[in-house]
């Protein structure tokens, strides 16, 4: 413990007493990070990297490569007309395939798309992108598969339909508990490590931009602020349930993924000459024979399929939650439509961050590690407001994907229990872990992430 008199400020003795506390907790979280690290890297080298490989290879064997025969059919299914729901109390209208699409689409896109690439380009060399849009290739098999089993075995719910991997390991398979299993690790690794991950990252990128201006060691009670400012937020929308989520969703995952798509195609089409050698990399970095004794190849591969599913969730059980909530006039056609969410955040979203890394920074080794490149492109291209637009954007990418895995949780919550003090209860605890992640180091969030998603995958 730090003893008070060394506190260089003079405080009340109940603040002082929490700061002490705080660095104290902060102390262990870091001693904790250094041994989860070296879990993460076990396990995706010798179990995760494999398992998908193998998963994805297999769904699309046995589905004839529906991810590729049927992508006309993905864009028809994705326009379909809402349908009214003749089972709902009300007989009202339940989600469309396009509104279960930006839920989906508000949960993936996050900061999987852009510190979670940049970290990959960093940790893996660049042909770790290459690697992400191969699996991502075949892992949208495995998404077209969970999300119709979605909505093969959904039930009603209050205002809409729910399901998921948990419903339909139990009424699939006929196993209630380890469809009770699956659940109680969905919540931990979604609606729990991955909200903190979302709401780290969106001080990440603040600080970045008050860095442009100002020290941001200078203010370090920014984190707590931004921590209570986006728990707030949180609180006001998820007691709202899943219309509200849809309601916000449906407005502002299009208008996010706009904004970064034009900043994107600027910095490319600026750089156009810087093209050539940037597909050079990419591709050099993923098949360079000459490297895999040194294990470069390795690298890409593993941080590229991480990296890869952290961004599109294909095959981890998480989209269907929310496939399973339309009301579509074939189960097939939301596990289309869900597809197509899958090549919209790898082979768009990410691939549009890749560029603005590599134009920027030809040896990525120099460039700091994860958002830190993106940001300084961005300062490079458009001056110190780019900072300031990125951290616009990480805001509204990370949000959306907080109030994306609340809804996931939300279906796992309902498959354990009907019992609105636990629901309620579950979304406070969400809320709270919005203010943790504000607070919590990178490096932290990032190794809770990363071990939490090989044992859900």
């Amino acid at each position: 413990f730090v003893h008070p008199a060394t506190v260089p400020v003079k405080l009340p003795g109940g603040v002082t007493l929490l700061t002490c506390w705080y660095a104290f907790i902060m102390e262990l979280l870091e001693n904790f990070n250094s041994w989860l690290g070296g879990a993460e890297e076990w396990l995706w080298t010798w179990i995760g990297t494999g398992i998908v490989a193998l998963a994805a290879l297999y769904f699309t064997i046995r589905t004839g490569a529906v991810q590729f025969r049927m992508i006309p059919e993905m864009f028809r299914s994705i326009t379909e007309k809402t349908q009214k729901d003749e089972t709902a109390p009300d007989r009202r209208k339940s989600l469309s395939s396009f509104q279960a699409f930006t839920i989906s689409a508000a949960a993936r896109v996050g900061t999987g798309n852009v510190s979670g690439v940049a970290g990959a380009i960093f940790l893996g060399g660049p042909g770790a992108v290459v690697w992400m849009w191969i699996m991502c290739l075949f892992t949208s098999a495995a998404s077209f598969i969970e999300s119709t089993l979605a909505q093969l075995y959904k039930s009603r719910a209050d205002d809409t339909y729910k399901g998921g991997p948990a419903f339909y390991i139990h009424r699939g398979l006929g196993s209630r508990w380890f469809g009770g299993v699956f659940a109680v690790l969905f919540i931990f690794c979604f609606a729990l490590a991955f909200t903190s991950l979302q709401a780290n990252t969106i001080v990440d990128a603040v600080n970045g931009a008050v860095a442009t201006y100002t020290d941001p060691e200078s203010m370090p009670w920014l984190p707590i602020v931004l921590g209570l400012v986006l728990a707030a937020l949180t609180a006001l929308i998820v007691v709202g349930g899943m219309r509200r989520v849809a309601t916000v969703a449906q407005s502002m995952v299009p208008v996010m993924a706009l904004i970064y798509l034009v900043l994107g195609l600027i910095i490319v089409l600026t750089n156009a000459e810087e093209l050539p050698r940037v597909i050079s990399q990419l591709f050099t970095g993923a098949f360079d024979l000459q490297a895999v004794g040194g294990g470069a190849v390795g690298a890409a591969i593993m941080h590229g399929v991480q990296r890869g599913m952290l961004s599109n969730e294909a095959g981890m059980g998480s989209v269907p939650n929310v496939g399973a909530t339309s009301s579509v006039s074939h189960p097939v056609k939301q596990g289309l439509v869900q597809t197509l969410g899958v090549y919209f955040d790898t082979l768009l979203i990410c691939s549009i961050t890749a560029f603005i890394v590599l134009v920027a920074f030809p040896d990525v080794s120099a460039g700091g590690e994860g958002l830190m490149m993106v940001q300084e492109s961005l300062r490079t291209n458009f001056g110190d407001w780019g900072t300031v637009m990125l951290a616009v954007i990480m805001f509204l990418l990370a949000f959306t994907s907080v109030l994306g895995n609340y809804s996931y949780g939300e279906a796992n919550m309902n498959y354990l229990t009907r019992n609105k003090r636990w629901l309620m209860a579950f979304g406070w605890a969400v809320t709270l872990m919005v203010f943790v992640g504000s607070v919590i180091t990178v490096e932290l969030a990032w190794s809770i992430a990363g071990v939490s998603m090989v044992v859900i995958a």
